[in-house]
């Protein structure tokens, strides 16, 4: 009979755990320098945040002038730049999994995702104009302009096709709502700057289509 009682508060301890994990709804802020404050869903007033303070999802961050925070989500850092307002709109993790969403009302930030050894990550961040689903690297985004570290990204604007955007390569959405090619950012970044008085060339776009099947390590953006 003890013996009985004994596995049953055991299970019960692990469910009770495993619930836990399952059902965090919270991240963290790792470390902060500068202006940083937070206002908690349905709150009228922001409040000054501190390293460790806990971020409830709709809780709206927002960072001031020269001052970052970096907020920690199980096996995901975004470090929010200065002049950014964000908020986390999904938390979902899970031993084997982590879903997050994040919603980036201006400003910039970067991601790094590093789930743990058999877990799988998704990160989405939507903005105003754009969405980003990640899985697996490192990027930084400011809702328009586009820097890839780690992994592989597919971008796409509006219009056009989509191009597949490297580590160490960048895009950004020209005039035409197209998403320019990497490799005319390089060319344009390589040539002389134009006369004084002449408007600046425009960065071509992607004039053939890429292969846009993603796969592990991929993320895409569509706006």
């Amino acid at each position: 009979m003890k013996r009985f009682l004994c596995v049953l508060i055991l299970i019960a301890v692990v469910a009770c755990s495993a619930f836990s994990q399952a059902g965090s709804q919270n991240g963290r802020i790792r470390e902060l320098t500068g202006d940083v404050e937070y206002k908690l869903e349905g709150a009228s007033n922001f409040v000054r945040a501190s390293a460790g303070d806990t971020i409830a999802l709709n809780t709206l961050v927002s960072t001031g002038f020269r001052s970052t925070a970096i907020i920690e989500i199980g096996g995901t850092l975004v470090t929010v730049r200065p002049l950014t307002r964000l908020s986390l709109s999904e938390i979902q993790r899970t031993e084997t999994s982590e879903n997050v969403n994040v919603n980036l009302q201006s400003g910039r930030v970067r991601v790094d995702v590093n789930p743990p050894a058999g877990a799988r990550a998704s990160v989405r961040v939507q903005s105003p104009s754009a969405t980003a689903s990640v899985r697996g690297t490192s990027f930084d985004f400011d809702t328009v302009n586009l820097s890839v570290d780690e992994g592989r990204v597919i971008f796409q604007g509006n219009a056009g096709p989509a191009v597949i955007i490297d580590a160490g390569s960048s895009s950004f959405i020209v005039s035409d709502t197209t998403s320019a090619d990497p490799a005319n950012v390089i060319i344009a970044a390589l040539l002389p700057p134009p006369p004084l008085g002449t408007p600046p060339a425009e960065v071509l776009s992607s004039s053939t289509s890429t292969d846009s099947t993603l796969v592990e390590g991929d993320f895409e953006f569509r706006f």
